[in-house]
This record gives structure tokens, C-alpha cells and sequence, in this order.
């Protein structure tokens, strides 16, 4: 069980105790500061102290080393906000128009 230092309230419901955590893919994460038995996640803290979390999945479905099972926050989550995230940059964005160089004309 790791340190309670890394703990925050969550910004949406200001009730539940979570964890910043990074996934696989580098993106952050919310999840419960308690270990869960049912969760879906396996999170560990690595050399540097930053908390890791995977997926749980067939391939990989049992704990490993120091890893404990948690559940993701925005399972579970009462206040989840209903905007919309706001979508990436695509990649189709239209390129910028920039004006030609300047010159007087008579």
C-alpha cells in the first residue's frame, strides 16, 4: 500500500480520495487512493515515485511485484461533469495563410 502524500480530492465531486496516475501510454489517470478488489487496474509505483497503471487484461491478468489492484475514479465518480471533453488537434487542421511579402506599388 503506498503512502498517503500523493492524495487529492476530486475536482468533481470533492469527496473521494484519488491518486494522479500514469497509464502505458503516457496519459494521466484518476484513480482511488484505497485498493480495490473489483478494480480493473494494476498500479504500482516505480523507482521514481511516480504512481504506473495497466489495464488488467487476459494476456496480463494477475498482479505483479509490488502492483495493487485499484479501480479507475471515473467509475465511480458521482459528480462527473456532462460537457464534453475537448477534442485533439486534428491533423486535417487547414494550413495558415500568410500574407506575401509586402511592396509599394506607384
Amino acid at each position: 500500500m503506498p503512502s498517503d502524500h500523493d492524495i487529492v480530492l476530486c475536482a468533481d465531486c470533492h469527496t473521494a480520495r484519488i491518486r494522479w496516475a500514469i497509464t502505458v501510454n503516457g496519459r494521466r489517470q484518476a484513480v482511488n487512493a484505497d485498493p480495490d478488489p473489483t478494480g480493473n487496474l494494476a498500479a504500482r509505483t516505480d523507482h521514481t515515485g511516480t504512481l504506473k497503471v495497466r489495464v488488467l487484461t487476459a494476456e496480463r491478468d494477475r498482479l505483479e511485484g509490488g502492483e495493487w489492484q485499484a479501480m479507475p475514479h471515473a467509475a465511480t465518480c458521482t459528480n462527473r461533469p456532462t460537457r464534453p471533453r475537448p477534442r485533439a488537434a486534428s491533423r486535417t487542421r487547414r494550413p495558415i495563410v500568410r500574407p506575401g511579402t509586402w511592396q509599394w506599388t506607384r
